[in-house]
């Protein structure tokens, strides 16, 4: 049997990756120091004799005692609240956090994810980003403390790649939402669908016209593990390409909660990105991946766990 240590694994997208690998038949390990994870999202994991919590935060050193096969580096702040509340934890776990991490995977000869993020490409003047797209960052602004924390754990990744030769994978995620997510995160979706269901204004920032691409969580860890087992070192954008506004994301979510809830609008917060689209040719020719589920499919099943919480 093999293992995964899954660092950030009471996470949103942590969570569901426990849930893709134990089914797959590996041994999980589950690190988080639940600053922004919730173990609720992995109780039902907890009798599983094949998965193990273990709560650890990962910019102190990481000891981990038996073979490891698979290290996925998931453990950050992800939401604009989050990171902007806490820049130095949000900075230390993708620098120190992300060293300490590959650091373990030369010691046990284990292959190595890094979640990355569509946020290295900043404010983007190219749509959509491809790969190949260094992207328009300001390093000194609210957002900089997440977007360059992201920005050198890819560099350093590709340095152990370089020069340890540890068998490395970037993932730059594009925005993805499901079940799992925090009501209160910032995030886009689960804003919308909880003032859509308490019957509350819709908060659309800035005209409403920047645009964003939504991937469904089953869709988004599916490609993951498909880059985790490929042989593709360099970055590979995984996402939805499928853009639409902001402000029809809010008329569509009101309708899908058939909700009584008005729009009101709200100046754009600094640096906030005007567009977000992946070009996912790349996993698509060489990971033979691309997202499945529609986006009235995935968030009706959003909506559902949400109403329940």
């Amino acid at each position: 049997m093999k293992t995964a240590l899954v660092t950030g694994g009471a996470g949103f997208i942590g969570s569901h990756l426990c849930d893709y690998l134990t089914d797959k038949g590996l041994k999980v390990i589950c690190m988080d120091n639940l600053i922004t994870g919730n173990k609720g999202n992995i109780n039902h994991l907890m009798k599983n004799k094949h998965f193990e919590f273990v709560k650890h935060d990962v910019t102190e050193f990481i000891d981990v005692r038996e073979k490891l096969d698979y290290i996925l580096h998931f453990a950050s702040p992800a939401s604009p609240i989050d990171y902007q509340k806490i820049p130095i934890p949000t900075l230390k776990v993708g620098s120190l956090g992300t060293h300490n991490a590959l650091g373990l995977a030369l010691k046990k000869k284990a292959v190595f994810l890094l979640a990355s993020t569509s946020e290295i490409y900043g404010d983007p003047l190219v749509n959509p980003q491809p790969e190949s797209y260094w992207g328009n960052v300001n390093p000194v602004g609210v957002r900089g403390c997440y977007d360059e924390a992201k920005r050198f754990a890819e560099a350093i990744t590709m340095a152990y790649h370089r020069i340890h030769k540890v068998n490395t994978k970037i993932a730059r995620i594009f925005n993805t939402y499901g079940p799992r997510m925090r009501a209160n995160d910032g995030r886009v979706v689960p804003t919308f669908i909880n003032q859509a269901l308490k019957n509350e204004p819709l908060t659309v920032f800035g005209d409403g016209r920047q645009t964003r691409s939504f991937c469904y969580v089953s869709d988004l860890v599916e490609g993951i593990y498909k880059l985790l087992v490929s042989g593709i070192n360099e970055p590979v954008n995984l996402g939805n390409p499928d853009e639409m506004r902001v402000i029809d994301f809010a008329e569509k979510i009101i309708k899908l909660t058939d909700s009584k809830s008005k729009i009101v609008f709200k100046e754009l917060p600094v640096d906030d990105p005007r567009v977000r689209r992946p070009d996912i040719t790349k996993a698509i020719k060489e990971l033979n991946w691309k997202p499945k589920a529609s986006l009235e499919t995935g968030l009706r099943k959003t909506i559902g766990w949400f109403k329940q919480k």
